[in-house]
């Protein structure tokens, strides 16, 4: 029994060697083996031109050497003179344009305009305006006072529009309301355009001319706020303005817009105050600063023109 399991199973196989001839077997011709999906039943290899694929070219010596020098092609002397000419074409154009530019901005310079952009407010520019980078550093303060009360003018208002709607309603009086709306709309960009710009230009660029034209508006602006603080029963019972009046005469019967005209009393108040100081404090730089008598010749040189 020992001796059945001694014999090595694999030393009588016959070794076959798939590639003599051609893979067939020796009798019967027919393929020994199978070839998937390289399998030919010609029995020999096709030949090299038969493949739709073309030889790959030889590389270079140095393909991988990273050091090797690189050939890139350089442009002709002929391009290169022409590139150079189109270059110094744009330049000179270039040149011309920032020349114009700068002419016209001189001109306009001299001429006084001043290029201005639109700044202010942030989320919806209406105005110029950069106190901080075009106003002299000494005038800074009187100038964030004086921008103080064009917006203390322009909540006022629109609190006298409030206070006069519930005195509307309660009142039934429309006439008031489309006196405060008037008031409104005509007084916030009229104080824009009738004083402030002319102080801030003033400032800006020491013209004697504006600061007349400032002290001469600035104070209508001040005798309308201390009108409107006491607000005397001259137009409709004086009830399209919050005064001290109105006020005092509300604030029986009807309590709340009595309260409303109080506050307004207040604001209007405030806002006179405000405007009074801001009125000095130029006066006294516009007297210092020489203003005044240039102002007058000014004014003498103009007189005289007129009478010759």
């Amino acid at each position: 029994m020992a001796g059945r399991y001694d014999r090595n199973p694999f030393e009588e196989e016959e070794e076959v060697n798939p590639f003599a001839d051609g893979g067939r077997g020796k009798a019967s011709g027919q393929p020994k083996f199978s070839g998937g999906s390289f399998y030919t039943t010609s029995g020999s290899v096709p030949p090299a031109i038969n493949s739709r694929l073309s030889p790959l070219p030889p590389e270079p010596a140095d393909f991988y050497n990273p050091t090797a020098p690189v050939d890139i092609p350089l442009d002709s002397a002929s391009d290169l003179k022409k590139k150079e000419k189109e270059l110094q074409a744009k330049e000179s154009e270039l040149k011309r344009r920032e020349q114009e530019v700068r002419r016209k901005e001189e001109a306009a310079a001299r001429a006084g305009i001043v290029l201005e952009e639109k700044n202010w407010p942030p989320f919806f520019p209406i105005i110029h305006h950069d106190i901080a980078n075009e106003i002299p550093i000494h005038l800074q303060k009187i100038q964030y006072v004086a921008f103080t009360t064009l917006l203390g003018l322009c909540f006022a208002l629109l609190w006298n529009v409030i206070a006069v709607t519930t005195a509307w309603i309660k009142l039934g009086d429309a006439k008031i309301w489309f006196l405060a709306i008037i008031y409104f709309i005509s007084g916030v960009p009229g104080a824009y355009v009738l004083w402030y710009r002319p102080l801030y230009r003033a400032f800006r660029t020491e013209s004697a001319m504006k600061f007349g034209w400032f002290f001469l508006l600035y104070m209508l602006h001040i005798g309308f706020c201390i009108f409107a603080a006491v607000a005397p029963p001259v137009v409709f019972r004086g009830k399209s303005l919050t005064g001290i009046l109105p006020a005092v005469d509300l604030v029986g019967d009807h309590m709340l817009v009595g309260i409303f005209y109080f506050i307004g009393f207040g604001v209007f108040c405030l806002e006179s105050v405000l405007s009074i100081w801001v009125i000095q404090q130029v006066y006294m730089y516009f007297r210092g600063s020489g203003k005044a008598a240039e102002m007058k010749r000014e004014a003498a040189r103009g007189a005289l023109r007129a009478a010759i």
